[in-house]
């Protein structure tokens, strides 16, 4: 499945245009395609290989990092990262080997929790209205993209419920990297 790239926006908007754009030209894919939102309690998320990092490994601490997932098969599962300097799109293994190493060299607040929502289910729930884009006094950090906000009928910003962590609050499921890894890497037999 071939998907457009997008330039940079805020990654759950890229996300969100990747979603689309799977449902516009490959609709009976997008029931194998999950939306990512990474992030933790202490909002400090470690990921490598990012295109904003400064030093040799590309190192960023977001406080919430959004991907798109393909996972057409058991042993096949490609990451879209366009903050990401590994190719585009990605195998799983080698993106989680690569951006998220292991928890075991951080400190537990630093450790990456994943909520995982089917893409079809992030498309018609998923709301924003961009305020995390402008600072206190109502400007813009950055100019925000051409097009209209995200609204869906029932929402215009809902971003917090997809970035915190809770369990039992907001969409899909929150895992942590080791239940990720195994829902998503299945080593070919």
């Amino acid at each position: 499945m071939e998907i457009t790239a997008v330039f940079r926006l805020e990654c759950e908007e890229n996300v969100h245009k990747l979603a689309q754009d799977v449902i516009s030209r490959h609709p009976n894919e997008i029931n194998k395609c999950y939306v990512v939102f990474i992030s933790n309690h202490s909002r400090t998320v470690p990921l490598w290989r990012q295109r904003a990092g400064k030093d040799e490994d590309r190192l960023v601490i977001w406080d919430y990092h959004v991907i798109f997932l393909y996972h057409p098969e058991p042993e096949k599962c490609l990451i879209y990262d366009l903050d990401s300097e590994l190719p585009f799109p990605t195998y799983v293994h080698k993106y989680v080997t690569e951006t998220f190493r292991t928890d075991h060299i951080l400190k537990p607040d630093y450790f990456r929790y994943f909520r995982v929502i089917p893409a079809n289910e992030f498309l018609k729930e998923f709301a924003s209205d961009r305020r995390h884009m402008k600072r206190s006094d109502g400007s813009w950090i950055k100019p925000p993209p051409n097009y209209p906000a995200i609204q869906t009928t029932k929402s215009d910003h809902n971003l917090e419920d997809y970035i915190q962590m809770d369990t039992s609050k907001g969409p899909g499921q929150v895992l942590n990297l080791t239940q990720f890894v195994q829902r998503f890497y299945k080593p070919a037999t």
